[in-house]
């Protein structure tokens, strides 16, 4: 049985999250320290002590989220826990750039500044208002996929995280996305509900911030991650940098095939998870994938400690 390590995206984040690490490992503040420096502002103080508010905007979480796993992914090191634990790594959306930091394919400094970018570029791309996002819980993903394509009419549609075998999300014109929730509902959804997002990610209409980020990233050095990568567009492993800078590319408009990613990690022998980083949200959705991997959190020093313990 071997061992996956899976990094979580936007909405894990929380006021304080990787501040004990920081405390209990220096090796995790200098990943906060390397942040800060690579974008220039106190972004560990927002979010240790600023507003919750302000570190939601997609600009801050994101880059937030990828210090605080990699904070935690650190401290593991300091207990001589190495990414050579793992068999694969993969993330959820912006998580897939904390996996790839995590596997030595991206530094540090280039991650949280390709995430700075990808966190505007996305906010910029639709005007505040004129997408959103929804949930259509107890739909499979193929049932949903219709439901996007009759809500469309002439309008972006689309089915954007395949996240377990009954949530899936929809991303798109707003309107579309209403008529989606109302269609889901008649199609027998257990519940259809717009999310609170900024942007509707994952769709067509993020293209202008695939082509900002497909300009960032041919700046930026990628190497070969030391573990493969379950891309999320994809839903399979890739250790090519210039794939993998090309499905980074594809990401910002394409699905996040969470569900697949796990099966074909299952498929490969995988029987255990490691959620590194804020929250748990993603093992619950690995819960509900496969009863049979077993998923532990690690997003502070005691669960840090734990989890080495294990393997000792």
């Amino acid at each position: 049985m071997s061992r996956a390590f899976i990094f979580p995206g936007q909405g894990a984040q929380v006021i304080g999250m990787g501040r004990d690490l920081a405390d209990a490992y220096p090796a995790a503040r200098a990943v906060f320290d390397e942040v800060d420096d690579a974008l220039g502002q106190a972004l560990s103080a927002l979010i240790w002590e600023g507003e919750q508010d302000a570190l939601t905007l997609t600009e801050n979480a994101q880059p937030a989220l990828m210090a605080t796993s990699l904070a935690a992914m650190r401290a593991l090191e300091a207990e001589r826990v190495t990414i050579g634990a793992a068999a694969f790594v993969a993330g959820h959306s912006l998580g897939e750039y904390s996996a790839l930091a995590a596997a030595g394919a991206l530094s540090i400094s280039d991650c949280a500044r390709l995430l700075r970018i990808r966190g505007r570029a996305m906010q910029a791309a639709v005007p505040v208002g004129v997408g959103a996002m929804a949930a259509l819980l107890g739909l499979d993903f193929e049932t949903v996929r219709a439901v996007a394509e009759e809500a469309a009419e002439g309008e972006v549609c689309q089915a954007a995280n395949d996240n377990d075998p009954g949530q899936v999300v929809v991303s798109g014109h707003r309107a579309a996305v209403e008529r989606a929730v109302e269609i889901a509902k008649a199609r027998g959804a257990k519940r259809a509900v717009l999310l609170p997002v900024s942007a509707p990610f994952h769709c067509a209409l993020m293209q202008p911030a695939a082509e900002a980020m497909e300009a960032a990233l041919a700046e930026v050095a990628i190497t070969a991650p030391a573990v493969p990568l379950v891309a999320n567009v994809r839903a399979g492993a890739v250790t090519d940098p210039a794939e993998i800078r090309a499905l980074l590319v594809a990401q910002v408009t394409g699905s996040v095939r969470w569900r697949e990613s796990v099966q074909m990690m299952a498929g490969a022998g995988v029987g255990e998870v490691w959620e590194i980083g804020s929250g748990k949200a993603l093992s619950g959705m690995v819960r509900r994938i496969d009863r049979a991997i077993a998923c532990r959190a690690i997003g502070t020093a005691a669960e840090v400690q734990e989890a080495a313990a294990s393997l000792a």
